[in-house]
């Protein structure tokens, strides 16, 4: 492809839901624009998960940045994450922009991290891959302090 490019020019950290304990609850990613990239990838971390806890994550989508009717993306939703096999575990979404509803106006995602039973490790990332416009790490979130 790009022998020549470094790995952070080919990609962009475009959301975090950063390391925390997450309560009983959801937590989601702002939204973002799904047309900048070829292909958006979800990377969902389990730490150690509280007891009889689960860890459910998906992909939604929108019309807009402020999240206009708001659902979610068809097949973009793990197998539920439970305490008995999941601490410490990973799981992806790959989603490409025409796997959302773009018939109807759907542009935008974001990832949204479900947390029952009991508080749990949890941290995620909403990554854009192969930039329409390169290099990828111009595309970085705010919160991203370094590339070297």
């Amino acid at each position: 492809m790009f022998p020549n490019a470094k790995g952070s020019e080919l990609f962009s950290v475009l959301a975090t839901i950063d390391p925390a304990s997450q309560a009983v609850g959801t937590v989601t990613t702002g939204w973002i624009s799904a047309g900048n990239h070829h292909t958006l990838l979800a990377l969902v971390q389990s730490g150690v998960l509280g007891t009889g806890a689960t860890l459910d994550a998906k992909l939604q989508q929108a019309t807009d940045a402020s999240g206009t009717g708001a659902k979610d993306v068809t097949g973009k939703a793990i197998t539920q994450i439970v305490k008995a096999t999941g601490d410490n575990k990973q799981a992806l979404i790959n989603l490409r922009p025409d796997d959302l509803d773009v018939t109807n106006g759907f542009a935008y995602v974001r990832l949204s991290l479900t947390v029952a039973v009991a508080a749990s490790l949890t941290a995620a990332q909403l990554l854009g891959f192969n930039p329409r416009f390169a290099p990828g790490d111009a595309s970085n979130q705010a919160a991203v302090a370094q590339v070297v």
